[in-house]
């Protein structure tokens, strides 16, 4: 059985608080994604097709993914 976390990767991205300030209505206005914020971290989850999408989005808005 695979590994949860392998899952995970390709269906979230986590970033810190803040992170997303400035871009988080466009994200979600364009890709099919939620957000989620606890504490000092930040979740955009969404199919894996959706979070790699979403993952390009940010890096051309130069937020640096883990």
């Amino acid at each position: 059985m695979a590994d949860p976390s392998t899952y995970r990767d390709s269906t979230e991205i986590v970033l810190p608080a803040g992170a997303l300030d400035g871009v988080e209505d466009e994200l979600t206005e364009r890709f099919t994604v939620s957000v989620f914020e606890r504490g000092d971290t930040v979740r955009v989850i969404g199919s894996p097709v959706e979070i790699q999408d979403a993952s390009s989005f940010l890096a051309r808005q130069g937020i640096t993914l883990p």
